[in-house]
């Protein structure tokens, strides 16, 4: 029980605690990101500008909780062209994602990167090839 038996205090006492400091930085690294992101979309105007709905998107995520169970997240997306043709993407629930097809024009309102609503232009559309317009 000399010196080779230290090594493993060692190892516990100096290597653990950076590793832990670490996470922990990353963890209130990650804490403050949002928290600035939320407090920087507090302080921007409420928009609504005439919009088409350029492209829609899913992503999903699986993580693999056991091995009998596996969970999965689906993260929604839909991105805007407004007039001057620049594009902004928002992530949305999938009820609103349901409700939305590219190609959609009408009003987007949002608050910096945070996605408030749109509201679809009304306008007539043809059903099938008959000819038939509905309002």
């Amino acid at each position: 029980m000399g010196f080779e038996s230290l090594w493993m205090f060692d190892l516990m006492g100096t290597v653990f605690p950076v590793f832990f400091v670490m996470i922990l930085g990353i963890i209130i690294l990650s804490a403050g990101k949002e928290v600035l992101g939320w407090k920087r979309n507090r302080t921007e105007p409420v928009l609504t500008v005439s919009s088409r709905i350029a492209s829609r998107r899913m992503y999903i995520q699986q993580r693999q909780l056991d091995d009998a169970s596996p969970a999965t997240k689906t993260l929604y997306y839909i991105t805007f062209e407004v007039e001057s043709g620049d594009r902004l993407e928002f992530k949305v629930n999938g009820e609103q994602y349901g409700m939305c097809s590219e190609g959609d024009s009408g009003r987007l309102t949002f608050q910096g990167t945070r996605y408030i609503g749109f509201e679809r232009d009304h306008r007539p559309h043809s059903m099938g090839s008959g000819g038939m317009v509905s309002g």
